[in-house]
């Protein structure tokens, strides 16, 4: 009998972070059992395989017409796993044609902060008109519009927040799922709901020490 992997399928929070990252920085083959995740940050690809329970070795790549290998790659074989995600929405080739994703309800936040990781980031600064104005946005990217929309009304259900989405990139390839200030705290404060969680260390500390900033903003307008 043919082994069909080891990943446990059952749902949690770490199966439904590492999704996350599955939807936005992973893909699936095209032979119905192998898996691949690509980042430029080691610490993602490790946490990813200890939550999966994967002794794989991880490798390197390039990017495109690049020659330098500067990103981490981790592939594994998974009959069983392949199958589930499939069950639960991804696909072969899902950049631009992913939809909505089957996440139980109580593990959105973990599938988000996943999210997050993969193809999200924080952005702020002061406004050079108004000295005092702090501006901060939290985005989640996609070649996907129908994924963002999805994802949209999945993060105001959870959290009464309303983001837009809009185009993005050189060619207007992407989308960006874009929240404003408060919403962006409010999202922060729903991701990141306990201490030691998994996640990508940099994009947290970047992302607290601007939801800081913008607390300490509001106490001085």
């Amino acid at each position: 009998m043919r082994h069909l992997g080891k990943v446990d399928c059952t749902w949690s929070a770490e199966l439904a972070y590492a999704i996350g990252l599955i939807v936005t920085d992973g893909c699936l083959s095209n032979d119905n059992r192998h898996m691949n995740l690509t980042s430029k940050d080691v610490e993602q690809i490790q946490t990813f395989a200890r939550l999966l329970n994967l002794k794989n070795k991880v490798g390197k790549k390039s990017s495109g017409s690049q020659v330098e290998k500067k990103y981490f790659s981790l592939q594994f074989g998974d009959v069983r796993f392949y199958d589930f995600l499939l069950s639960v929405g991804l696909t072969p080739r899902k950049s631009k044609t992913m939809g909505s994703i089957k996440v139980p309800e109580q593990y959105f936040r973990d599938f988000l902060r996943g999210h997050f990781d993969g193809d999200g980031c924080s952005h702020s600064y002061f406004d050079p008109v108004w000295e005092k104005s702090f501006r901060l946005y939290l985005s989640f990217i996609s070649a996907s519009k129908k994924h963002l929309i999805w994802l949209k009304k999945e993060i105001l259900k959870s959290n009464d927040v309303r983001g837009n989405v809009i185009r993005s990139g050189k060619n207007g390839g992407m989308y960006l799922l874009r929240f404003a200030k408060y919403d962006s705290m409010k999202l922060f404060e729903f991701i990141y709901y306990i201490p030691g969680l998994p996640c990508l260390t940099r994009k947290r500390l970047k992302f607290a020490e601007a939801v800081a900033t913008a607390r300490l903003s509001n106490k001085l307008v």
